[in-house]
């Protein structure tokens, strides 16, 4: 991944996060593997695990232990009310920002 890819997508992975637990709860692994699956194939687990202590804390995922087979239990984080109304806003910049750059691209031909 580039150096400038990789800064952009430190300013929007929160918001990637948070749209992936929009479509159900998971625990820290299987969202790193649900973000490989899109593409994202340069995100490690530890920045991930990072990102969810920070939403966790901010007030945006609900966070209930599931018993696991392979060790401890796993914490299953799911979108709260907070974390979605922080999604949408998350949204509407991305295309206010994506409607501006492509009008910069278009403009540049």
């Amino acid at each position: 991944m580039s150096k400038q890819m990789t800064e952009m997508l430190k300013g929007t992975l929160e918001g990637i996060v948070l749209a992936v637990l929009s479509d159900r709860p998971a625990y820290g692994y299987e969202i790193t593997a649900r973000l490989r699956e899109q593409g994202f194939s340069d995100i490690v687990e530890g920045t991930v695990y990072a990102l969810l202590v920070r939403v966790e804390k901010r007030g945006f995922v609900d966070v209930e232990k599931v018993p696991s087979d392979k060790g401890p239990p796993r914490k299953v984080y799911s979108l709260n009310t907070q974390g979605r109304h922080h999604l949408e806003e998350f949204w509407r910049a991305w295309s206010f920002l994506a409607e501006r750059l492509e009008q910069l691209r278009e403009g540049s031909r």
